[in-house]
Parts: structure tokens; C-alpha cells; sequence
């Protein structure tokens, strides 16, 4: 069976880089945002991570102040996400896009066949249990070998990944990020999360804004640049994206010097 991927574009060089900072505010904007590396940094183990009420408290201004126009877009299931951000709820894109929920709370999702991933999580929970370090990530649609705690086991977990991606064919292709490898449905990804929620209320006709941090962001930044918004990247490397921020603590900066820039706009200043 043909293994499917994403096809690769450049990025660009260094020398024609992002540029430091973040565009002008306008009050026309809806934002999207990664979760881990960007709004939180990274941890060992995807469950290790603990959103704090400073943070919810910050996306809730920010989507009280853009009618709404707030969305998470994370590798992530749904369910994950709200068990992260509860209480707070906004919409939210899972799974790399085969899930999201729109700003009325309905939930939809890209019909697959879910029987193909039984072998295929029997395979990598195999491989990861005899691997220390590697982590294996079952996501339900999504499933994921982590390395980062054993950088040296990168090939074993690529290697595991593309024989499932082998056995599952077409409907499924591999993805790489940052310290993990992943197979996933093909088709989607967080650039068509973005383009959905753009034709959805309270998203269309606002200016995108989406901020990221990883490999798997690169295919939402083309989007949002192809529909003339604004792509930052957090952090080092090479990106498709036009402006940079360098880690989380400068994201939540902008996201609160945004804030008041909303509120300000929106009671009349």
C-alpha cells in the first residue's frame, strides 16, 4: 500500500527570517493558538501539563473582548483540551483537525474507521514498553511515540510509525513534530481547522492570527498567510511563519497587551 505524507515545502532561510515581535493590534482580529510549546511549555509527557487560572483567566478576557473569535488548535483530542481548560470553554480544533467544536458548543468530527487502529496501538504500546523513555500517546484517531526523554530512541519510534503507517495505507499519514513521530488520518491538519473555523461565526470575516510553535503549525501559518492574517512562530527554526516570539512567557505578554487592546476598543478608547 502507498504511505501517505504531507508533502514538503521549504521553509525559509534564515536570511529571510520572521521578523521579531508581533504585527500591529486591530480589533478585527480572530486568534487561534497551539497549546504545548506555545501557550505552555513543553513537558516529558503530554499528561504532565497543568494549565493555571492565570492563563484560563487570559483566554477568557480574550474571548469575552473578540466576540468570541478565540479558538485552541491543538494535536490534542477535544476531550483532552477541555479537561486542560476547564471551565473555560471556547472552541477548539483536535486532533490536528479530524475534530473541532464550533462557538455554539456542537462538536464535529470527520468520520473514519476506527477498527484499522487496533494492531496499530497494540504495535507502538509494544515498542514503547520495551524502549525506557519512549512514551507512547493514544489519542483515539491520533496515535503517538514521544522521545523526548530518550532522544536516542528517534529512530526506533520513526521506524515503528511508518510500519503501522504501512499497514494502515491511504487513510492514514505520518507526522512528524517536535520530539515525537505520529500517524495520523489523512487529510487533515491545523491549517484546515483554521480554514473551517473562518466560515463559521464569530470567525468569518476577521483577520487570523495564529500562533505555534511546531512542525505540525507550519501547515496553519501557509493558511493564514494564503488568507492574509498574521502566522508567529514561538521560537527558534527555520518557519513559514512572518513574525517571532521566543517562548511562552512572551506569548502570554502579547496575549495580555491584546487583551487591554481589545477591552479598550470595545468600551470605546
Amino acid at each position: 500500500m502507498m504511505l501517505m505524507m504531507n508533502p514538503p515545502r521549504p521553509l525559509k532561510t534564515p536570511g529571510k527570517g520572521p521578523r521579531e515581535g508581533h504585527p500591529p493590534f486591530a480589533r478585527d482580529w480572530c486568534l487561534f493558538l497551539d497549546i504545548d510549546g506555545t501557550l505552555l511549555e513543553h513537558m516529558d509527557r503530554p499528561g504532565d501539563v497543568v494549565v493555571d487560572s492565570a492563563l484560563r483567566a487570559l483566554i477568557g478576557r480574550l474571548t469575552k473582548s473578540l466576540h468570541g473569535a478565540v479558538a485552541l488548535i491543538s494535536g490534542r483530542a477535544i476531550e483532552d483540551v477541555e479537561r486542560l481548560f476547564s471551565p473555560l470553554v471556547v472552541p477548539v480544533a483536535g486532533l490536528h483537525g479530524v475534530e473541532h467544536r464550533d462557538a455554539r458548543g456542537a462538536v464535529h468530527r470527520h468520520a473514519m474507521d476506527e477498527d484499522a487502529l487496533h494492531s496499530a496501538h497494540a504495535h507502538l504500546q509494544q515498542v514503547a514498553a520495551q524502549i525506557p523513555g519512549l512514551f507512547f500517546e493514544d489519542k483515539g484517531l491520533n496515535l503517538a511515540l514521544h522521545y523526548r526523554t530518550a532522544p536516542e530512541a528517534a529512530p526506533i519510534a520513526e521506524e515503528a510509525i511508518r510500519a503501522v503507517a504501512r499497514d494502515l495505507g491511504m487513510r492514514f499519514e505520518i507526522q512528524k513534530g517536535k520530539m515525537v513521530w505520529e500517524v495520523k488520518p489523512s487529510g487533515y491538519d491545523k491549517g484546515t481547522a483554521i480554514d473551517e473555523y473562518l466560515d463559521e461565526p464569530p470567525f468569518v470575516g476577521r483577520t487570523p492570527v495564529f500562533l505555534g510553535d511546531d512542525l505540525t503549525d507550519e501547515v496553519g501559518f501557509e493558511l493564514v498567510n494564503q488568507r492574509r492574517g498574521h502566522s508567529i512562530k514561538i521560537g527558534p527554526g527555520r518557519t513559514r511563519a512572518h513574525w517571532r516570539l521566543n517562548d511562552a512567557r512572551a506569548v502570554r505578554g502579547f496575549l495580555s497587551a491584546l487583551a487591554e487592546f481589545a477591552e479598550e476598543r470595545a468600551n470605546g478608547g
